[in-house]
This record gives C-alpha cells, structure tokens and sequence, in this order.
C-alpha cells in the first residue's frame, strides 16, 4: 500500500457518518474580490484554530519537512501510460497538511463546490486516525511559494476533533475492506483576512454516477520529493478487483511519477484550462489506498454512496 497512512484503525476513537471524524503568484484578499464573492466578517476563529494560529503553526520549513504518506514502491510501468510532469499547479488543488503523533505529514486535496463555499475533498485513509490534529489546506503549495493564496485551517467541532467526513464503514471494516469508500470531505474556514476558499481559488464540481471509462482525465497531485505538484493526461478505465480481501469496481489511470503524498488527488474530466477547473469523478485512493505503484492510481468509485456522504457533509457544515 504504497500511500496509506500508519495509523491503528480504533473504531472506539472515531465517530460514525453525520459527524466530524478525528482526522488523518496571486494576492489572496485581492482574487477574491470579484464579483458575486462574500468576504465573511472578520478573521474567524475555528474552533481555537484559526487561519492565523494554522499560519503560525505551518511554517514554511515545516511543510517542507512534511513526509508523503507513505514510501513509494516502484514496479514496471504498465503499457499505454500517460506521461507525468511537475507544473506550476492550480489554484483548487493544493496539500492538506496534519500532525499525527509527533510528525508532520501532507496528502492532495482539493476544493469542492458547496453552498458554503467551504468544503474540500481528499481520501478518507489521509484523514482518518484519533490522533489527527492541527489539519490545514493550503491550496497551489510550492515549495518556493508556501502560502501563495493563503491557508484554510480545518474546523473543528464542539469536540475539538477536524470536521471531516468519513463513511463510517471505513474505519470500521478498514482501508481493504471498505476500499470503495475511501473519500472524505472536510469544512476548512475563513484565512486569515477572513475569504472562504472557494471565493478565493475557485471549485471543481462533484460528479457522481458517471461512466468508469473517461476518454481523458487531468490527473494531479503532489509528489513526496518534488517542490511542485504533478500533472498528467490519459483515459480511465474499469479495474474490479480479484482480490477477496478488497472487493469492489474502481477507477483505474496508468500515469508516472504519482508516489507517497499524492492521495486525495483528483481525476478531473472535462478539465478546462483557462478556469484551472474540472468535474472532479475521483481522487486517489481506493484499491491498495491508490495502488501499489507510482505508474498506476486507483479511486474509489463516485457513486450514490459519495453522493449521500457530500450531502452529509453539505448538512454538516451547514449546521456548523
């Protein structure tokens, strides 16, 4: 399992569907101020985790040190592979930083559109684990520009655990078992000057229902050892696992270079380049938490099941 986590999967530390789960160039204020944005009063405090204490906390040097979520375990590449690039990245893309235990690590995640204007999306083996805290989303991270649209810190419940969305049956059957759900929504709050993500670097639309096979799909991600995240074109196809202990249909894309830290990543079809947006039909994750080569990724399969789990979310975060 090349991108899963260490983490005890203790059903007893987490909680169930319909609550938060304990979790795994530009000026921002100026692009988002555009028509039809709202700025929300005031720098808002998260819980006691605000943009501004989730700044102080993730340094530039400490999300350099960050570690993927796991080592890479390299095999052959596999016939007809889109060709992986490092890029400049986009803006509704970026890492999702969390201290678990005594380290830092990073996953992909990316921005969703919501009503809220609120929600991210990653897989669920990122975020899950009783001991996830200080979680933050810093959208188009580069090692030379940390922060160029800022940082959205993950709110946090009246628990004190990141409000994050989990299908209960992941932590519960675990990340084999219950490989098809492996996708998790998490309400991030205002930055710093107090602008909603979305307002700031755009969403890509949730799709669900849609066909396995895409005839193209813009793969992106962030690679343990690159300074920018990763980018690659080719078809998706159906892969029904063989295996007893995974069950299950997944989106398959053979791509290179996607290793340890690129979980959560999305498949975005229909992906226009002059917006930086797609239709995001799947993240990286799923079988093996994404597979077990760099050359070829894995998503569970946006169906009914993730519908109702964004729609969860959406009520959730609603009712924050």
């Amino acid at each position: 399992m090349r991108r899963t986590l260490t983490v005890a999967v203790a059903t007893a530390a987490l909680m169930l569907l319909g609550g938060p789960l304990p979790v795994a160039g530009a000026d921002a204020s100026e692009t988002a101020r555009i028509a039809g944005t709202t700025r929300v009063a005031g720098p808002v405090q998260a819980g006691g985790w605000s943009a501004r204490e989730a700044e102080a906390f993730w340094t530039p040097e400490r999300m350099a040190s960050a570690e993927p979520v796991t080592p890479e375990v390299p095999e052959a590449l596999g016939p007809k592979a889109g060709i992986g690039e490092n890029f400049d990245g986009i803006p509704v893309v970026g890492r999702m930083f969390v201290m678990k235990g005594s380290g830092a690590y990073f996953c992909t995640a990316s921005v969703v559109a919501s009503p809220g204007h609120d929600l991210v999306l990653s897989a669920a083996h990122c975020l899950l684990g009783p001991d996830s805290r200080q979680v933050a989303f810093v959208p188009l991270y580069t090692r030379a520009k940390p922060q160029p649209y800022g940082m959205f810190p993950v709110l946090r419940g009246a628990n004190g655990r990141p409000k994050v969305w989990i299908d209960p049956r992941y932590p519960r059957e675990g990340p084999d078992r219950a490989a098809t759900v492996d996708v998790a929504f998490a309400q991030v709050g205002p930055d710093a000057e107090g602008w909603r993500v979305e307002d700031v670097v755009g969403a890509n639309r949730l799709v669900t229902g849609a066909t396995y096979a895409h005839a193209r799909v813009e793969l992106i991600g962030y690679p343990a050892t690159a300074a920018r995240p990763r980018r690659c074109q080719n078809r998706t196809t159906k892969f029904t696992s063989t295996d007893r202990g995974i069950p299950g249909s997944f989106l398959r894309i053979d791509c290179t270079g996607y290793p340890g830290g690129t979980s959560g990543g999305p498949f975005l079809a229909h992906y226009d380049p002059q917006t930086g947006t797609g239709e995001v039909v799947g993240v990286i994750g799923g079988w093996k938490t994404g597979g077990t080569t760099p050359d070829t990724s894995y998503s569970s399969y946006f169906g009914q099941e993730i519908r109702k789990l964004y729609e969860t979310a959406v009520a959730g975060a609603r009712g924050a």
